[in-house]
């Protein structure tokens, strides 16, 4: 049903997995010996965490954050607000913040502010969509899964309005869908 409003799938669930395998091994090699905490972004990295954080062969925690610039709208507003914040303590930890796209870099640059404050050992962040077309504020992303084009994606736990996140692929949504 949800299928017939995509315009055309990015990512197939078969090369989300070998690339999602890709960033477990680089982050592995990073860390060897080390234990990590992963921190997904809540809602949109779930899918994306859930399957590297079994891809990754080290010791890690997990827990979440849920921050929002975007309400019900297909680009950032500029506003960000942390309406769920961590249950850990991070301080002296090795931290990947985990996120399901990098566009515009507002919300990222200022939740990475934010938690370097909090006096990590380290922090990276992986993000398994880079837009850097959409980019206003620069952020180093240390591990990304893919760069695309400044379009509206949808599947693999990305949403619209909170649908199309059950989509075991990436795909563009038709503009008429969201009025784009």
């Amino acid at each position: 049903m949800l299928e017939k409003d995509i315009q055309e799938i990015l990512f197939t669930e078969e090369q989300l997995k070998k690339r999602v395998e890709e960033i477990a091994r680089q982050i592995e090699a990073d860390y060897a010996g080390r234990e990590i905490m992963f921190i997904g972004i809540l809602r949109g990295s779930f899918v994306f965490m859930a399957d590297l954080c079994r891809a990754v062969d080290l010791p890690c925690t997990l827990d979440f954050m849920s921050v929002s610039s975007y309400g019900t709208g297909t680009t950032s507003s500029g506003q960000v607000q942390i309406t769920k914040d961590l249950s850990e303590d991070i301080t002296g930890r090795h931290v990947i913040v985990v996120e399901d796209i990098l566009d515009s870099g507002n919300t990222l640059s200022y939740l990475l502010n934010i938690l370097e404050h909090r006096h990590p050992a380290s922090v990276r962040l992986c993000a398994l969509l880079d837009k850097p077309d959409r980019r206003v504020k620069p952020v180093k992303l240390h591990y990304s899964g893919f760069s695309i084009p400044d379009a509206f994606v949808v599947g693999y736990g990305l949403d619209y309005a909170e649908k199309y996140r059950s989509l075991p692929y990436i795909g563009i949504l038709k503009p008429e869908v969201y009025g784009g």
